[in-house]
């Protein structure tokens, strides 16, 4: 009875987690279409904006590639709950400090720290992981992505209605959202990882490039990694060149950047929240994974060759539905190589890659978006960082059709 009862408790963790990640990514939405902006109110050219909105990306991305690994492994020893309170605060901080910075140091002196206070992707995957079975974690971790994507339904939208009115108002209100979620945390969110599963935290074991050599290290994940590596740095590519392509290309403005963004978050919690549980039924995961990241290399050149503002609303929608479930599988098949004991420590791992690729993106996206942010409007040209996406994707694409290649030819049965 008291096991039933411990399980009933360990169950309830779900939605609790699902509410923590979405209140937090409608926070992090919020600030996503002006950011480049207010860096813009600091800088005199196209060009020297994109530049220093690098230079803020990437000083937060820095921070988070060593920070995420220790934050993994903190977490695998004391528990999620307060690892995850520490993020919380990290982003209010950053949100009501970058609404109130008056120079551009500051911007990037609060990215710094709030780069190193937070992990919270990373420890709400291995929440998930505590509390699901290894057969059940690609259906929650797209549960989880729906919960991201809902968050980008809601921020962005809000962010650049917000915007329009003053530059700063979504930082204070994406501030005032992570206050609400520590307390949220404190008070409600209950701890996923018992006592008896805990590991001792140990240095070398937080060490990132020591980190990334034991993910390679699971077993059947390999080449996995370099896949997850391509996708990110796409993914950070496009993340640092959203707004300022759209600004160049389209002349968007806050409100329809947010617009595009809340496009985005509809089809992510439609596939991930809906689709995806059916698909699994009848695909594996590696099929799944497949078929994504080649969906979404197109989807990156489509954006690319867009020359007007309707045509990305399209190709969102359409790369959406045939790609939006290529992370979630890959995330579990990760997840179910590591041991109920490394799970803080394995997305820790997998966060530190990520935030890897998150310093590298802006340094790669800045000077693209720099040869082409002089061409006029609507010049295909523009595309440029888009185009190079695709062109990681395709090969993500192509390294992970070979991987499960080897793996099915491994486990086919000899014959006489």
């Amino acid at each position: 009875m008291a096991e039933a009862s411990g399980t009933r408790r360990r169950e309830a963790g779900m939605p609790f987690i699902l509410v923590t990640v979405l209140l937090d990514m409608v926070a992090i939405g919020l600030i996503v279409p002006v950011l480049p902006l207010i860096v813009g109110r600091f800088t005199a050219s196209p060009t020297e904006q994109t530049f220093w909105f690098g230079a803020v990306t990437f000083t937060f991305g820095v921070a988070n590639f060593f920070a995420s690994p220790i934050l993994g492994a903190l977490s695998d020893r004391y528990g999620r709950r307060p690892v995850l309170l520490l993020g919380f605060c990290g982003l209010a901080t950053s949100f009501i400090v970058t609404g109130l910075a008056t120079a551009l140091w500051m911007l990037i002196a609060v990215r710094l720290v709030s780069g190193a206070m937070q992990a919270n992707a990373a420890v709400a995957n291995a929440y998930v992981a505590d509390i699901t079975a290894p057969a059940d974690r690609a259906r929650r971790f797209g549960l989880l992505g729906a919960m991201f994507g809902i968050g980008f339904i809601l921020g962005p939208a809000m962010g650049g209605l917000l915007g329009a009115i003053d530059i700063h108002l979504p930082f204070f209100a994406a501030g005032t959202l992570a206050i609400a979620n520590w307390l949220y945390g404190f008070f409600v969110l209950p701890e996923s990882l018992p006592p008896e599963r805990r590991r001792a935290f140990e240095w070398r074991r937080a060490n990132p490039f020591a980190a990334l050599r034991r993910l390679g290290a699971l077993k059947g994940v390999g080449p996995l990694i370099a896949v997850i590596a391509l996708a990110n740095l796409a993914q950070f590519t496009l993340h640092s060149s959203w707004v300022l392509h759209n600004t160049f290309k389209f002349g968007w403005g806050p409100a329809e950047n947010g617009w595009s963004l809340f496009v985005v978050g509809v089809m992510s919690a439609l596939v991930q929240g809906v689709l995806l549980r059916h698909l699994l039924k009848r695909f594996s995961p590696q099929r799944l994974a497949t078929v994504g990241l080649i969906a979404s290399a197109l989807t990156y050149l489509g954006f690319g060759l867009a020359t007007q503002g309707w045509m990305i609303f399209v190709v969102i929608v359409v790369g959406t539905l045939l790609g939006g479930g290529a992370q979630a599988a890959i995330q579990s098949l990760v997840s179910n190589a590591a041991d109920a004991h490394s799970q803080g420590q394995t997305a820790g791992s997998v966060a530190s890659l990520t935030s890897l690729m998150a310093v590298l993106a802006p340094t790669i996206a800045a000077p693209l978006l720099g040869i082409v942010s002089h061409l006029p409007r609507g010049d295909m040209r523009i595309g440029l960082p888009f185009f190079f996406c695709a062109l990681l994707q395709a090969a993500g694409a192509i390294i992970a059709f070979l991987h499960f290649r080897r793996q099915r030819a491994g486990h086919a049965p000899a014959t006489a």
